[in-house]
């Protein structure tokens, strides 16, 4: 590696504090994510009460839009987006392209918790984890030059992830009907692929130094085109509009459920930002354990199974999450860091970005010149606008016919709520959000 690379990105001893404080940020916020993501599923238990999956998902899209362009606006207004556009445009159709295998992978999800249940579809679309380790490797220079005992980290926690997720698949063709539990193994597979190949984009976007805040704004004109597609594509406009019509009184927890989702990936895009993909992923796909609770717990599921079932549930539950905690202890070192910087410093030269500008967005900190974040009389507008259509729709909801326990619901909630905080607050002292 010639050394004029850290002439322009980096020093070739990077701030060991300052990394270390990043790298832990990164590590909170891929458990936070794992929190809000897995409570953001639990609306999609309705399928079980005969709503369409596309209904499903074309309303938390919704709901996810709104959140997208609302909270970076509360956040940091949608001056900061500006910025972010005006650097680096060419992250815009990443954005795009990500936002389209997200509503894909949304979608068969639905089928698979359909199909094999919540507690069961979780850990299988969760197979994501092995592809952002993957594309991590060959893509970003991670893991490069990491030392035997963080690849050991890495790659024994996601061989130990894989085979709690086998022992899951196995458990699934009990805990689901006999004649669709197949199909559903097949559609939370197919999420966890492109799932895992949405992180591409993602990674891209944060060593060229958009914020995670921005990214998502544009991140969900992908979501919303395909979503409205498929929905249209596989229903038709008028079934689909009867659809919308007959099942106007649960819209709004699944609009929830998408809000509640972009909290989750906001968290999760800044575990991608300070730790990687081949770390991020894995770390919020802590998930499959936030989405055994609500599915065990709140929504009953397994209820009345036998103790083979439970066992291979519970097993492979604590298998992945043993993987998971591997995974968190193998973070990055300085030279891994350098070699990052690497692949930072190839994609600000291939798209005319600023070194200085991507040193200070890998360093979670302002560039020099740029201007400090505003709200404007707009973003108020577009926030007010948000809570207006949450409002509406709150207002013909009505609770759903569905097997629900309130306290242990409670006891979750407020659990990731106090992630929320812990995390939130973490975030704003560390780097104000950049």
């Amino acid at each position: 590696m010639p050394p004029a690379v850290y002439t322009q990105i980096g020093s070739a001893v990077p701030d060991a504090s300052r990394s270390k404080k990043l790298q832990l940020l990164g590590v909170l916020s891929g458990f936070a994510a794992g929190a809000w993501l897995g409570a953001a599923e639990a609306p999609t238990k309705l399928v079980s009460i005969g709503i369409s999956p596309m209904v499903i998902s074309l309303i938390m899209v919704i709901g996810v839009f709104l959140a997208r362009w609302s909270l970076p606006a509360l956040i940091l207004g949608t001056s900061s987006v500006r910025a972010d556009v005006l650097r680096a445009p060419h992250l815009i159709i990443w954005a795009l392209l990500a936002g389209c295998l997200w509503a894909v992978a949304n979608t068969l999800t639905i089928f698979a918790i359909r199909d094999i249940g919540l507690s069961i579809a979780f850990p299988l679309w969760n197979s994501n984890s092995l592809l952002g380790i993957l594309w991590g490797f060959l893509f970003f220079n991670e893991l490069r030059q990491a030392g035997w005992r963080r690849w050991t980290g890495v790659l024994g926690g996601a061989l130990v992830m894989c085979a709690g997720a086998a022992l899951l698949a196995v458990a699934s063709s009990t805990a689901a009907p006999a004649a669709h539990s197949l199909r559903g193994v097949w559609a939370a597979l197919g999420a966890g692929i492109l799932w895992g190949t949405m992180y591409i984009p993602y990674r891209k976007a944060y060593l060229t130094g958009m914020n995670p805040l921005s990214f998502v704004t544009f991140f969900t004109f992908g979501e919303l085109g395909m979503m409205a597609t498929l929905a249209v594509s596989y229903l038709g406009l008028a079934p689909l509009w009867r659809e919308l019509t007959s099942a106007r009184d649960v819209l709004f927890w699944l609009m929830l459920g998408g809000f509640v989702w972009v909290i989750g990936d906001v968290f999760q895009q800044y575990a991608a930002k300070y730790v990687g993909i081949s770390r991020g992923i894995p770390l919020s796909n802590s998930n499959q354990l936030w989405g055994l609770l609500w599915g065990i717990l709140v929504f009953g599921e397994l209820h009345g199974r036998g103790v083979s079932t439970y066992t291979q549930v519970i097993g492979g539950s604590v298998l992945m999450m043993l993987g998971v905690g591997a995974i968190a202890f193998s973070s990055a070192i300085g030279k891994e860091q350098m070699r990052w910087k690497d692949a930072a410093q190839r994609e600000s030269q291939r798209y005319g970005v600023s070194a200085d500008y991507v040193e200070a967005r890998m360093d979670g900190r302002q560039a020099a010149g740029e201007l400090k974040p505003s709200r404007s009389a707009l973003d108020w507008f577009v926030v007010a606008v948000a809570t207006g259509i949450f409002a509406v729709f709150a207002t013909m909801a009505r609770a759903p016919r569905l097997s629900f326990h309130w306290g242990p619901a409670a006891v979750l909630s407020a659990a990731t709520l106090a992630l929320l905080l812990v995390c939130g607050l973490k975030l704003w002292r560390t780097t104000r959000f950049h």
